[in-house]
């Protein structure tokens, strides 16, 4: 029997639903408007598309934003992994309390105080040490790279708890070492949370600009940065141009997940 919901639920559903994404439909929408004017109807058109294709800032800003996404998940991975099997499988060290709270700061901590932190951490090596010289895309992944592995600790940790370990000890017992059963059998079988966490480091930092404006120097601009800076004075149909490619993307990559999810359950 199904269950059907009531008219009031269904009224107060249509009305989240469109109010999460009526804004992105309407974007959607002006992208292919002819007007300079984000909110006056002159007619379809796609040349604000071509003339995003020729914006060599947007685009530049765009592979740089890439490049920051792609280093820092990868970088948070690594260290997030680590640090959520060591929070997870050793429950009784000294400073483990103080180990934790750092490595999970990030995620209640607001970006404006940890991007001027981390600002202030790189002037004063720079001034000590030479390095690093000025602020840049090394800077920029550094910074995301401090966020991200919070969230892929905190994902790693909670997969490891309910982590069924007699096969680990299985392979103990038969001889393999830690490492051994690290790399064979404990990271195969938790891959989905570490690309769940890749994800979201990646997510996280292609979408960052607090971090990003603090950290960043006059030749390593994100793209985040780019659109705030035009849309602070008026949005450009660009912007709504780039908005739609953006949306398009997400939404084929999350109709593959969805359809191969579905396969691996149904074989």
């Amino acid at each position: 029997m199904v269950n059907r919901l009531s008219p009031f639920l269904a009224t107060m559903l249509a009305l989240g639903l469109v109010f999460l994404y009526a804004p992105i439909v309407s974007v959607i929408f002006y992208s292919f408007n002819a007007s300079r004017l984000v909110t006056v109807w002159a007619g379809f058109s796609t040349h604000w598309y071509v003339e995003l294709m020729r914006n060599d800032q947007i685009r530049a800003a765009a592979l740089v934003s890439l490049e920051v996404a792609v280093l820092s998940a990868s970088a948070a991975l690594v260290l997030g992994t680590l640090a959520g099997h060591a929070l997870a499988r050793h429950r009784r060290f000294r400073g483990r309390a103080f180990f934790a709270t750092l490595a999970t700061a990030p995620l209640v901590m607001p970006e404006v105080i940890t991007g001027l932190s981390l600002l202030l951490l790189f002037v004063a090596l720079e001034q000590w040490t030479g390095w690093p010289k000025g602020r840049g895309i090394f800077t920029i992944v550094a910074a995301h790279t401090t966020l991200g592995l919070a969230y892929v600790a905190v994902v790693v940790e909670a997969r490891l708890a309910a982590f069924d370990r007699s096969l680990e000890e299985a392979a103990l017992d038969l001889g393999a070492t830690p490492a051994t059963v690290f790399a064979r059998i404990t990271l195969p079988l938790i891959a989905p949370a570490l690309v769940a966490g890749w994800l979201l480091a990646f997510t996280l930092s292609l979408d960052d600009l607090v971090l990003a404006s603090f950290t960043s120097g006059p030749a390593s601009s994100t793209l985040p940065m780019v659109i705030f800076s035009s849309v602070r004075l008026g949005v450009s149909p660009q912007v709504n141009a780039l908005a739609t490619i953006i949306v398009a993307l997400v939404a084929i990559v999350v109709t593959v997940a969805a359809r191969l999810m579905i396969r691996r359950q149904e074989s």
